[in-house]
Parts: structure tokens; sequence; C-alpha cells
């Protein structure tokens, strides 16, 4: 068979669902092959949007996501998507095009290493030089791709080797399973939990799968230790328990880092040091003692510097650890469960606030109460995301995606596309902020083209507005940052959606209700009034005192 079929077939045969991308002629094989495939081409209006829209599909479903584009810009393009699936652990797989290697006529043009520029921001990169050792390389970049820690992999296939004639010789995928911890480490862990006065448990991006949430509220119940979770951790255990102290969306100077400058003993489970630390392990003599526990060993830094390891299978160890470990009458919780109360008290101070432009804390408030538990929220990357993280409470796993990894605007509406196509049955909301839903809002194009049922609210202020708050913080002018709009209820007119602009927040309620419930793409551009973020987020938070 010609190289590009046993391309295709070595995809199939690793259950590969969709590509998404933009084909260019280096790809035209491989797009031939694709044609008499089950596999369904996802064509977006930018090889950004469809990196976005395949590491998402890798986060929801813990498969590899993949993308298509050409060689040159189109390659160039998926920089961006690879740095965002490798520092998110999301499994994703690119596969871009070049010129022919053993023969051209056309020089350097469009010819850029692409192989060596994705080296540095991917787990494997490789050029198809033989096109018989296809099925060997798919499987590989597969398995690299969702082993742990999970993130991106590429694969270039140029024009010629995709046109050679090949020999059948796809392999077997076999599944993977992590080890325990042997019971020595469990011992002592539990120990160490035992003998602490104020455990507290912590839950990261690494333990955002099913099966670890379900081990992890089973040990919050068993042993009534209080958690909380950092911004991709989000939803692991219901946040509507009673022992959740709420997330840790600063990196200091929040109400919840009076629990953690408590705590003797965080329990820190699935943590990336990726993710900005929660919590600053300022010194070696009075630092905080931590018990990591991930599929991968800790990395040692200024910042994080475990006293013991816990490493294997997530869910299987903790299930020992809630065997094993013994509730303790010298365990005190109280100040926990206070500060708990007092947390819910003072992020819901805006719930009820009608002013318009409508303030973040309402906005989201009026999304959570209009979703249903199951329902998703994806999230571009603006100031707004501090606010989600605090006071969007998640019953589920993977119901509020956001990016605190690389942080990259642009990322929203594509994310929301895959999210809608992953879960066709579950209602999913895009917030993104004006200038992030600018970065990629093409694909409302492609989301019209693919008949999703999909919401996306763009918080408009016209300006970039997490880089004006961090320059109020930092005393400086305000300069640089306010840019201007078009009219977005028009622009989503012209590409099929359904545009709307609230004029209240009651305006808001409905026109949400109506949107979420109603078929086809729609668009509300909703203004937000962002002028608390100073006075509440650098200037009453540093004043807070903690609680007796």
């Amino acid at each position: 068979m010609k190289a590009s079929d046993l391309f295709v077939k070595a995809l199939e045969n690793e259950g590969v669902e969709y590509i998404f991308g933009i084909p260019g002629e280096e790809n035209l094989d491989l797009l031939e092959s694709l044609r008499e495939s089950d596999i369904k081409l996802i064509l977006t209006r930018h090889e950004q949007g469809a990196g976005f829209m395949a590491a998402t599909y890798g986060r929801l479903t813990g498969k590899v996501g993949v993308c298509l584009a050409t060689l040159g810009p189109g390659a160039t393009n998926f920089a961006t998507c690879a740095a965002y699936a490798q520092l998110g652990g999301m499994p994703m797989m690119m596969i871009t095009g070049q010129k022919p290697i053993k023969k051209s006529k056309q020089g350097r043009f469009q010819i850029v290493d692409i192989v060596g520029m994705m080296k540095p921001m991917t787990k494997y990169a490789k050029q198809v030089v033989n096109g018989n050792n296809i099925p060997s390389m798919v499987r590989e970049a597969f398995k690299i791709a969702t082993t742990e820690r999970p993130g991106a992999v590429h694969i270039e296939l140029p024009e010629d080797i995709a046109a050679e004639e090949v020999e059948d010789n796809i392999y077997p995928v076999h599944d993977f399973r992590y080890a325990n911890a042997d019971k020595g480490t469990i011992n002592k862990a539990v120990k160490m939990i035992e003998q602490a006065k104020r455990p507290l448990l912590l839950i990261g991006a690494g333990a955002n799968r099913t099966r670890i949430g379900d081990a992890l509220t089973d040990f919050v119940n068993e042993t009534g230790i209080p958690f909380f979770s950092t911004q991709m951790g989000k939803g692991v255990i219901d946040e509507n328990h009673k022992l959740c102290l709420s997330t840790a969306a600063l990196s200091k100077d929040d109400f919840i880092h009076c629990a953690i400058e408590r705590a003797d003993l965080i329990i820190n489970v699935g943590h990336d040091v990726i993710e900005k630390p929660p919590f600053f392990m300022e010194n070696h003599k009075d630092a905080t003692k931590v018990l990591h526990v991930n599929f991968f060993p800790s990395e040692v830094d200024d910042t994080y510097f475990p006293q013991q390891d816990v490493l294997g299978d997530i869910a299987s160890n903790i299930k020992q650890f809630t065997t094993a470990i013994s509730k303790q009458e010298t365990w005190d919780f109280d100040y926990y469960l206070r500060l708990a109360d007092e947390i819910k008290t003072r992020l819901s101070k805006y719930f009820s606030d009608t002013r318009f432009p409508i303030l973040p804390q309402k906005a989201v408030r009026t999304i959570r109460q209009t979703l249903a538990p199951k329902d998703i929220v994806t999230l571009d990357n603006g100031v707004y995301k501090i606010w989600f993280a605090r006071n969007y409470r998640c019953a589920e796993p993977n119901t509020l995606l956001l990016d605190n990894a690389l942080a990259t605007m642009g990322a929203g509406l594509p994310s929301g596309m895959a999210a809608k196509m992953v879960n066709p049955n579950q209602k999913v909301v895009a917030v993104c902020g004006d200038g992030g839903f600018m970065m990629n809002s093409q694909e409302l194009e492609t989301a019209v083209r693919l008949g999703l049922d999909l919401t996306v609210i763009i918080l408009n202020d016209n300006a970039y507005g997490m880089i004006k708050w961090k320059q109020s913080g930092m005393g400086f002018d305000n300069y640089g940052l306010d840019l201007g709009n078009p009219d977005f209820v028009k622009y989503a007119e012209s590409y099929g959606a359904i545009g709307h602009r609230p004029t209240s927040c009651e305006d808001f309620d409905q026109i949400l209700e109506k949107c979420v419930n109603g078929k086809g793409v729609h668009l509300i551009d909703l203004a937000v009034d962002y002028s608390l973020n100073h006075s509440i987020l650098n200037e009453l938070l540093a004043k807070k005192e903690c609680m007796l």
C-alpha cells in the first residue's frame, strides 16, 4: 500500500476519531488516504484553532488528539499549541508535511527545521524517512503522548515518503498500567499524615482523572481531612463538599492561604510546578512538610522540595492510604471548617450586585446558576480566570477548562468547540475576553459549519484587562492597553451565528438561559466592569487578617 494509506491505517489502529487541521499541498497524499477512512477531517480556519481543539480533545478523553498542518508557516503556527498541550499535560499529536527529502527542485522554499523547532516543546518529534517505519513511529508516539506526564508529540511526513509503496505492518495497541507504591513507602506516608496535627489535602492538575476523583472522595470522606485545589484541579472532588476550602486562584494573599499557613502537612496529590505554586516553602528550616503523591517524582526547586514522594498509580496509592490510615484524635480541623464558611461568605459578596456593566463575580454566579453540574465552561486567558477559579464551584472533573500552565490567549473558543464535540449532550459555554476572542475568532465559522450548539460569551472591556490589572498593581499609570472592537453582534451574524448584547444583569440572565437551551452558535457581547480588580485582589487581600 501507499505510505500515506499506512499512516491512516496506523491512526485508525489507535482509535483516532478526528483530525483537526488545514491541509496543504504537501499533505495531499495523506488527505486522499483520509478520504476513504472513517476518521473525520475537521477543517479549521487557523492551525492554532486545530491544535487547541486537538489538545482539548486529549484533555477530555485521555486519548490522543490529532491535528494536521502543512510545512513552513502552517507548521510554525502549531508552536503555541505544542506548548499548550505540553505544559498542560494534554495528549496531542501534530502531523506536518514537508517538501521531498530525496529529491527537490524548489531549493529551500518554505523549508524550516520544524522537527528541530518542536523538540524542545514536545515529548517526541521525528521526521519519517522510510515509509515502512510509520507503524512503529505512530505506535511509539501515541504511547509517549499518553503516558504520564501526558503531552505533545510530532511527526513530519515528507510528500515523497507519503507516496512510497510500503508493506502493511501495524503494531497492536496494548494497555499500560502504572505500578503501585511499595508498602514501606505507603506506611511511611501514612505515618506522616497520622502524626500531623493539621494535615491539608491539595489537589492538582495531575489528579484530574475520574478514577482518581472517586478515590480522593473516599479518602476525604473516611478521614475527614479538608481539601483545596489548584486551578487545574478543580472538580476532582465536588467543590460543594463541606470539607472544601476553595481554590488557590492566586499564588499568595488570598483567604485560602490562611489555611495553608496553618497546615503542618500538605498532602499534595497530582500537583505540578508548571502551575503557579499555591504555597511557598520559603526556607528549609521551618518549611511546611509536603507529601508528594504523583505519577512522577517531584522536581526540587526553591519553592518546592517535598520531604516524601509516593510514586505510581495515584488512585491505587490513595486507596491504600484510605485503608491504612486511622483517624487521629490529635487532628484539629476546627480552623479549616470555620475558614471554609468564612471563604464562602467573602466570595459571595457581589453575587447579588446588579450594576451594569456586570461585575465578573456576578457573571460567574449567573453562569454557574444557569448550567447543570455536568455542563462545561471553557475559558480563554484573562483576569476573569481568577474570578472563575475563586467563585465557580465545580461538582465534576473537567467541567471548568482553564489553562494555568501556558496560560495562552486564543484557546477559549476552540476548546469550547472540542468540548461540545466530545460531549454533545452537555451544554458548553466558552468564555473569552475581547482580546483572546479576537485571536481565533474566525473559528466561529467552523463552529457554525459543524452545526454545534455552543454559547460564546465575550467579557468586553475594550482592553487587555489582565495586564491593566497588573499594571495598576505595580503602581504604573494606565498606558498602552486599551483597544477597539468590532460590533460583535454583527460580527457573529456575519458568520451565521446569533448575536446578543445584554443591557442589564437581568437581561443577561434571560439571554443566557435562552442561548444554552437553544440551537446553533450564540454569541453574547457582555460588557464587564473590572474596576474592583485592584481594590480587591491587590489591596484588600494584601491587608487581610486571618481568623484566630
